[in-house]
């Protein structure tokens, strides 16, 4: 594999070609939040909390640092005016899909202390659709019990009918869930 260089926040940095930049990032000292990424599953960009700004040959972009892969002589900067502001409306849209979860360390951090978002959400049953529950139940547990349904602001995770009772078995992605989405549905299906 090819070593190459880029520059994380001033910094001189070394990275494996291939590698995604959150990791990368975050072995260097950056403090890259998220919410969809876990080690084990592949990269999937949906909570767009780990926005970073990449510069390279002189143009910058906003990208999703857990799906970007390193290049060689990019520089990238993880906390700009442009990227915490970004983060503090993401963090709102979060609060008002769920009032628990990591998402609320962040608001804390950002001083948020409610969202201007209201969403239709079953307060009884908050997700943040981070997707990491359905991804762990495809990608590692091998079941494809949880799935998402629906799209835009009618999409919901659900339990597949007849292979949901894997799900009630295993439950082997319930620590995944920081919201209690999957405890929820659970409970739901058993009454």
């Amino acid at each position: 594999m090819k070593t190459i260089t880029l520059n994380i926040d001033g910094k001189k940095v070394t990275a494996e070609e291939g590698q995604y930049l959150l990791k990368v990032a975050q072995n260097a000292g950056a403090n890259i939040p998220t919410m969809c990424s876990m080690d084990g599953l592949e990269p999937y960009g949906a909570c767009r909390l780990c926005m970073v700004e990449v510069e390279k040959a002189g143009k910058k972009k906003l990208v999703a640092s857990c799906c970007y892969q390193v290049e060689d002589g990019i520089n990238v900067k993880t906390e700009t005016p442009e990227i915490i502001k970004i983060r503090k409306v993401l963090t709102e849209i979060l609060m008002a899909a769920s009032p628990i979860g990591e998402h609320m360390k962040l608001a804390k951090q950002y001083g948020i202390t409610e969202s201007r978002f209201k969403l239709d959400e079953n307060p009884e049953s908050p997700c943040t659709l981070c997707g990491l529950c359905v991804r762990y139940s495809k990608e590692v547990a091998k079941c494809d019990a949880v799935t998402f349904m629906g799209r835009g602001v009618n999409r919901r995770v659900v339990m597949v009918p007849g292979v949901s009772d894997k799900c009630i078995r295993c439950r082997k992605c319930f620590n995944v869930c920081d919201a209690g989405k999957l405890v929820y549905m659970i409970d739901k299906v058993l009454d």
